[in-house]
């Protein structure tokens, strides 16, 4: 029985995947261009700025003293706008993974280990139980190396007088499994539902990008990320991505 002309046509759902797909990497690729556009001329700003400050030297007058005081301003901003501009053309550009078979584990201690002198400095203990069977898995070293750096910032700044964190690694339901639970002021309901979305922040300056970069490499990667957390007692990170099917021989 053909379809009435008020109802609307089946969709091939492959095809309208690949649209948006290719909708996607069009608005990606535009949003990165207008922000490399504006970090050209921010970045004459900032040279300006320093000149100009060059210049004032040892201010001596009333008038000066407020001139160098506004040049500062105009520093700080600039730096505080090109930190966006960093992160968004990170978050922004399309990813394509090179997946190479990969002990978790050790990708999760090279992270660590870049992380101990800040942790020492900062007053916080890591603790480490990573399961010596966990089975390998495809990743992009790099993309994956920045999602976890950005979990691990994110721990340190919700630890600001210190604590632990504990880095676990299991296999479980055919995944591989990271947990990572800090012992840091947690957060409500309202901003542990909201933390992925992009721009979303609770500290003065974030960017907001951080978590939701995390998230799409997470995502890009066939996984998941997952989040717990209590104010006042804490938070969990969960990453679970896939295993692989053994190949004959291994």
């Amino acid at each position: 029985m053909p379809a009435s002309p008020t109802e609307p046509a089946p969709l091939d759902s492959a095809a309208t995947v690949q649209r948006l797909m290719d909708q996607y990497t069009e608005i990606a690729r535009l949003a990165g261009g207008l922000a490399h556009e504006i970090k050209n001329p921010l970045s004459t700003i900032r040279l300006n700025m320093e000149l100009l400050a060059e210049d004032l030297g040892e201010p001596e007058t009333p008038a000066a003293r407020r001139a160098i005081k506004r040049v500062d301003v105009v520093r700080r901003e600039c730096a505080r706008l090109q930190s966006l501009l960093d992160d968004f053309l990170n978050f922004a550009k399309v990813r394509r993974l090179q997946l190479e078979p990969t002990d978790l584990n050790h990708q999760i201690e090279d992270v660590l280990e870049f992380f101990a002198p800040e942790a020492a400095e900062a007053g916080i203990e890591i603790v480490r139980y990573l399961d010596p069977e966990l089975p390998s898995v495809l990743l992009d070293r790099e993309a994956f190396r920045q999602a976890l750096l950005n979990l691990v910032i994110n721990a340190r700044q919700a630890m600001p007088e210190g604590g632990q964190l504990v880095v676990r690694t299991a296999a479980e339901r055919g995944m591989a499994v990271v947990y990572l639970i800090d012992t840091g002021c947690g957060m409500d309901d309202r901003t542990a539902t909201r933390m992925f979305e992009a721009f979303f922040s609770t500290k003065p300056g974030g960017s907001g990008l951080g978590l939701p970069t995390t998230q799409k490499i997470i995502e890009a990667h066939g996984g998941r990320i997952g989040v717990q957390s209590e104010a006042g007692h804490g938070t969990q990170f969960t990453i679970e991505l896939p295993v692989p099917p053994r190949l004959p021989g291994e």
